[in-house]
């Protein structure tokens, strides 16, 4: 074993996988998750506009 050859080997390159055809049932499935995707983000940006559900943080007894 030379100096050259020590260490680690590189590993070969994994073959491109080709791009899997998509029947009727994986467009529409793709197509439901595009628009709940949608429906979640606009649901996001109308509970920001709104602001926090609670202000109250600790409560705190009365007594010192």
């Amino acid at each position: 074993m030379s100096g050259r050859e020590g260490g680690k080997k590189k590993p070969l390159k994994a073959p491109k996988k080709e791009g899997k055809e998509m029947d009727d049932e994986d467009l529409a499935f793709k197509q439901k998750q595009k628009e709940a995707q949608k429906a979640l983000d606009a649901a996001k940006q109308n509970a920001a506009k709104k602001g926090p559900l609670v202000g109250g943080g600790i409560k705190k007894s009365g007594k010192k």
